[in-house]
């Protein structure tokens, strides 16, 4: 089944699309599933439980952490992590900076845009992540590489809406690709669409989707 869905939503991606397959609540079978089938890539939104997994599956998979961050938890996942998707805060930034200090690497970051109309979706101004990037204080931050932006649009049916949020961000992502010039700052992926919107995100120009239900079935949330 897992097999089945992965190949279905290929099919129905460009090549040049990452797929993330969001594994959150997914036992550890499930991931080797879809592992056996190719997917390299896979999405956590709760430190420990990725640690977990990690530790369990082969050392080849990618892990992105997709969810909420807590600056307390980041030390976690620093030797291994491949990409941070939900960064709003320069401090996460900074502490991220730290802990991958520690193990000597460099860690992809996302900064996560504001664009949905929801008040509780997390995220950044344009105005605020403009900001940080062209800080000096961000300049400093050597073991860290902001590779791109993320947004969640609205959970909503309104497609033109839908379109509107990520267009917007498409737009900011070109402009600021022009303008950053921050040797730890190299703009290549913008994360938009999921299981429910990823075939409009990624005509307004989402490089990576995050889809879950779509190749897992719905979350266990027991």
């Amino acid at each position: 089944m897992i097999q089945k869905n992965l190949e279905n939503i290929k099919s129905q991606i460009p090549a040049n699309t990452t797929l993330v397959a969001v594994s959150k609540t997914k036992p550890i079978e499930d991931l080797q599933e879809a592992y056996t089938a190719g997917q390299r890539i896979f999405g956590e939104n709760k430190i420990q439980e990725m640690v977990d997994k990690y530790e369990a599956l082969p050392k080849d998979i990618k892990w992105h952490m997709i969810g909420h961050l807590q600056s307390n938890k980041v030390k976690y996942m620093a030797h291994f992590v491949d990409l941070i998707h939900g960064v709003d805060k320069f401090s996460t930034l900074k502490e991220i900076n730290k802990q991958a200090k520690k193990h000597n690497r460099v860690i992809n970051c996302l900064l996560q845009a504001k664009i949905a109309k929801e008040a509780t979706k997390f995220g950044l101004p344009f105005s605020e992540i403009e900001e940080i990037l062209n800080s000096s204080s961000f300049t400093t931050l050597e073991n860290i590489k902001v590779v791109g932006f993320m947004g969640m649009a609205t959970f909503t049916d309104n497609q033109k809406q839908l379109q509107e949020e990520f267009s917007s961000l498409k737009t900011f992502f070109n402009t600021q690709k022009l303008k950053t010039a921050a040797k730890n700052c190299e703009l290549n992926v913008l994360s938009m669409g999921m299981s429910g919107d990823f075939k409009l995100a990624i005509q307004e120009g989402s490089t990576m989707i995050r889809v879950g239900s779509s190749i897992f079935g719905n979350r266990n949330y027991n």
